[in-house]
């Protein structure tokens, strides 16, 4: 009985000890981590800090980008899918491809992400359609591959509903019941482009992609006055009706290279921006955008342009021809500009070949010659001729 009785205390003791190593251990741990967060938290805060924490902290910049950038259009809803990255790896292995232009926010206004933004979650404005969007730009980094988070900027018709004080409204509709937004011939709805809390929305993801993200580059798109749909009901709330559009897309461009101070973005614009000596109506002149973004990226789909210009009875069908001459024309004008176009990889007024395409990424070299820094294709289904761009 008594061995008993001490062998029941030590065996107690044990236990004891093993709870007490176990709390300790716990507490241990946790406090590690309250500490990782922390610390991971002041290095987002604190770009310069340099941490061992490869698992919290965001993704950094690719430290070598290519000068010459050769890049394809991806969804956020392609670039979520797995099936569709193993595609991407294919094209990396067997083309030039060495970037891509990732979705941060599409037309239909959906962050591509989960997004800590105040605006976004208060609105519930991301898709999720990238569940992983960190990992996703270390999966890119690891190949190499330099990574341009695209914004539709003003075509918004989720944060326009969200913030309907902000968006163009149908003036033929809306009355004491009521405002009702107005829309394109797409469907969709624009936010005002004199909004300056529109504004910084839209500096808010660019800064939230590049601190907490890691892309290398931001592009604008659809930076502009609307273009289609019925323009006598069109209300703007902010916009004075007399502040020239081209001073109100000019004021965007300037408040974004203002408030992304050292980073890398880029601005989309109307391929006929490069040969129009006026805004064409939309507020884009290519002029305004020199000085503000580091790479000015004209539209030049050759099926985009009326028919006859050049002296041309169908465009679509000379893409060097296009494409040299709206360059040449955009050089000519802007000789310190660092362009890089985008160029027409879809079927559109002529189906479009991988002879068809090089003639394109031909005519963009030649055009600027020692002054070329590349050039960005577009398909809208993210299926591209890779024909056209093997290594």
């Amino acid at each position: 009985m008594e061995f008993s009785r001490w062998r029941n205390i030590f065996v107690i003791l044990v236990m004891a000890v093993a709870l007490a190593a176990g709390i300790s251990f716990a507490l241990n741990n946790f406090t590690n981590q309250v500490v990782a967060v922390s610390e991971a938290q002041n290095a987002i805060n604190n770009p310069s800090q340099t941490l061992e924490l490869p698992s919290l902290l965001p993704p950094k910049k690719l430290s070598n980008p290519p000068a010459v950038i050769k890049s394809i259009y991806v969804t956020g809803y392609s670039a979520g899918t797995k099936s569709y990255l193993n595609y991407l790896s294919s094209v990396f292995k067997n083309t030039e491809i060495n970037s891509v232009v990732i979705d941060i926010k599409g037309s239909d206004g959906y962050v591509s992400y989960g997004s800590t933004l105040p605006d976004v979650k208060k609105y519930n404005l991301s898709n999720y359609a990238i569940k992983d969007i960190n990992a996703l730009i270390e999966f890119l980094h690891s190949q190499n591959i330099y990574v341009i988070g695209r914004i539709a900027v003003f075509e918004d018709p989720v944060y326009s509903r969200a913030r309907p004080e902000l968006a163009i409204y149908n003036k033929e509709k809306t009355n004491n019941d009521g405002l009702v937004l107005w829309k394109d011939n797409n469907g969709l709805s624009w936010l005002d482009p004199s909004s300056k809390d529109a504004w910084n929305y839209i500096v808010s993801l660019a800064n939230d992609a590049f601190f907490n993200h890691g892309f290398d580059e931001v592009n604008f798109d659809y930076v502009r006055f609307p273009t289609d749909g019925n323009m006598e009901n069109i209300g703007f709330p902010i916009w004075d009706g007399v502040t020239a559009k081209a001073e109100v897309i000019k004021g965007f461009f300037t408040y974004a290279r203002q408030q992304l101070s050292g980073q890398k973005i880029s601005v989309d614009l109307f391929g006929q921006t490069t040969t129009s000596l006026d805004d064409m109506g939309i507020g884009q002149v290519i002029e305004n955008a020199f000085g503000n973004f580091d790479y000015i990226c004209p539209m030049v789909y050759p099926s985009h342009y009326a028919k006859g210009f050049v002296g041309f009875e169908n465009p679509a069908i000379h893409p060097y021809g296009v494409v040299k001459y709206s360059m040449d024309s955009a050089f000519a004008r802007l000789p310190t500009a660092k362009f890089r176009p985008w160029l027409q990889d879809f079927n559109m007024g002529a189906v479009y070949t991988a002879e068809m395409v090089k003639q394109e990424i031909q005519a963009t070299q030649d055009s600027l010659g020692e002054n070329y820094f590349g050039f960005m294709l577009w398909n809208s289904s993210n299926i591209y001729t890779q024909g056209a761009v093997l290594k």
